[in-house]
């Protein structure tokens, strides 16, 4: 991908991992589009698309299908929905989706960041985890965690992940980009 002005990132601008893969993405020319939604504040500012209620309805799911398929329950329903909303149109737009986060013994992502990993998963598209713990790349290959060496190597990707971030972690994502776009 010689021209990175063709190449378009989808995050939701959250403190942590998206606001660390939206800076990544302007250090390299890299459009990017962070879904937002009324009355929440992201820390990315960049490419902000203020999703309508009609376009968050795009994303509604059962949160009882959203909880049976992270295997845990969700406390601030009203708030988590349009999370989980929101969530779907970055993967939406995103050809591969990249996460920062921990897998869990049940092969799901832990906290919200999960949804995105299922959603890539039923969609079909190429997933990527950065595990925070066992610092290394991993994608879902034949129904498994396959440790990889992941490159952005299509013109639309979402990142997502973790509010808390580890120093590894990020340059794990500036090794990403670098890997992906030098």
């Amino acid at each position: 991908m010689n021209d990175l002005s063709q190449i378009t990132f989808y995050s939701g601008g959250h403190r942590g991992a998206e606001a660390e893969f939206g800076k990544l993405a302007e250090r390299f020319g890299i459009n990017e589009v962070n879904f937002s939604f009324e009355g929440h504040v992201a820390d990315r500012q960049a490419g902000i698309t203020v999703l309508t209620a009609e376009e968050l309805k795009k994303g509604d799911v059962s949160m009882d299908i959203v909880s049976k398929r992270l295997g845990r329950n969700f406390s601030k329903v009203e708030k988590i929905r349009k999370v989980i909303q929101s969530i779907f149109h970055m993967v939406n737009k995103g050809y591969q989706v990249f996460v920062v986060g921990w897998i869990l013994p049940d092969k799901t992502v832990k906290g919200g960041t999960g949804w995105g990993v299922e959603l890539a998963r039923l969609f079909n598209r190429p997933v990527f985890v950065y595990e925070q713990d066992r610092k290394a790349w991993f994608s879902w290959i034949d129904n498994a965690w396959k440790e990889v060496v992941p490159t952005i190597s299509h013109k639309t990707f979402a990142g997502t992940g973790t509010r808390n971030i580890t120093e590894d972690a990020k340059v794990a994502l500036a090794e990403l980009f670098e890997r992906s776009f030098k």
